[in-house]
């Protein structure tokens, strides 16, 4: 059997997807709006090791595959045909010794796996093992997240007011949101835990005359910050120290803002997570954590052997609301409102994918190929999972009531006024 023809039946032999092998050989309609070139001997060694999306990321982010195309419209029309044939193993073997004993030895072959992919050592979750987590994704380029997150530089889900909004006004309006939710008013303290460059500190107390701390495990993400605030002329009012939130100072804060740190939490340490978020606050004191998580409180919080955990979120654990509102319930908060921000997330990874192409020469030569190639492939294939409700986003509210029960909120919700 022809490669060409052979790699086509690996990523199941979807409509629109052409394949053009090294051999000469090719397979799939001439005018299919996606290509796959493979370069390599070596990507039918990943495909096979590998079948489905860890075997097809191990070879694109090698170089030994090519997409050309939009990558979200290709891993539309890919994932779920490659997952079939994941699936089915022995036929995939079978289908390989077609190729002749030169392809088939080199198929066999072990390839060295792309050193992009993370592999941490020590106990999940401690604080050593979450700092190297941390730096492999975050501590990547400021550049690099400049070209894909734009001026606003915040890495979380968007909130769109509008349909024709900018990224970067719905950036503006995630952060507002939040601020209105926590209820802020001048002279109030605020901790910003997983803070990443320091938009939401920078935002309260530009726009409501907060202090604000915020924490991150980025090294480079903090000494991003601290020059950022500095030249806004915020530094009497903000500040962002790299530091892991179990070590954040103080207490009786007034509000606390988590904005995409959960998905960093493992499933055993949430009730510490909570419980010690809550110890930061006053009574009366807000927690707005915003996250990821799955659809269902049933699907397992972890998925070592993905792509995303070997690559993008080492340790990385998502959970289902359900399970995160009943661990703030026991934790001693008051959950008080819920949101799903799904499709905004969509809408957000999109117009960081459509940053990332329209940077991309820049990008290459700030990171290199591969980690381009890594962030090329995560965004396209989290945009669709949320389009596909295959994730949500959720904001949840929680209170720290006083003594008497008191939660200190108003009768009905003011912050969408």
């Amino acid at each position: 059997m022809p490669l060409a023809g052979t790699v086509l039946g690996f990523v199941g032999k979807p409509d629109g997807v052409r394949v053009e092998a090294f051999d000469g050989t090719t397979a799939g309609s001439t005018d299919a709006p996606i290509r796959l070139r493979v370069t390599s001997p070596r990507a039918m060694a990943y495909l096979l090791r590998a079948p489905g999306e860890l075997g097809l990321a191990r070879a694109y982010v090698s170089g030994a595959v090519e997409i050309e195309g939009d990558m979200h419209d290709a891993l539309a029309v890919m994932t779920g045909a490659a997952a079939e044939v994941a699936q089915k193993p022995r036929s995939a073997t079978k289908t390989l010794r077609a190729l002749g004993t030169t392809l088939l030895r080199a198929a066999f072959t072990r390839a060295p796996r792309p050193e992009q992919e993370a592999r941490l050592r020590g106990r999940r979750h401690s604080k050593e093992r979450d700092a190297r987590a941390i730096a492999h994704h975050y501590d990547v380029s400021n550049r690099f997240y400049e070209l894909i997150l734009g001026p606003s530089m915040a890495y979380t889900c968007a909130v769109f007011p509008r349909e024709d909004a900018s990224l970067d006004e719905a950036q503006a309006e995630k952060f507002d949101l939040v601020c209105r939710k926590l209820g802020l008013r001048p002279g109030m303290r605020l901790l910003d835990v997983g803070c990443g460059w320091g938009g939401m500190v920078m935002h309260a107390a530009r726009h409501y005359g907060v202090t604000g701390l915020g924490v991150t495990l980025s090294r480079a993400q903090a000494e991003w910050a601290s020059k950022a605030i500095a030249e806004e002329g915020l530094a009497d009012r903000a500040e962002v120290r790299h530091l892991d939130y179990r070590d954040a100072p103080g207490e009786n804060y007034d509000a606390v803002s988590s904005i995409g740190l959960t998905e960093h939490i493992g499933k055993a340490q949430l009730p510490a997570y909570f419980a010690t978020l809550l110890g930061k606050l006053r009574p009366g004191g807000r927690l707005l954590n915003h996250a990821i998580m799955r659809t269902t409180t049933t699907q397992r919080s972890i998925f070592t052997r993905g792509f995303i955990n070997r690559y993008v979120f080492p340790d990385g654990e998502l959970h289902g609301v359900g399970h995160v509102v009943a661990v703030m319930q026991n934790s001693g908060f008051e959950v008080r409102h819920e949101e799903n921000l799904r499709e905004h997330y969509a809408r957000t990874l999109a117009g960081w994918c459509a940053n990332l192409d329209a940077n991309w020469d820049e990008a290459v030569a700030e990171v290199g190929a591969p980690i381009a190639r890594v962030w090329r492939l995560y965004m396209a294939g989290s945009q669709l999972a949320f389009e596909q409700h295959r994730l949500e986003l959720h904001q949840v509210l929680g209170v720290k009531p006083d003594a008497a029960g008191d939660s200190a909120m108003p009768l009905r919700p003011d912050w969408a006024s």
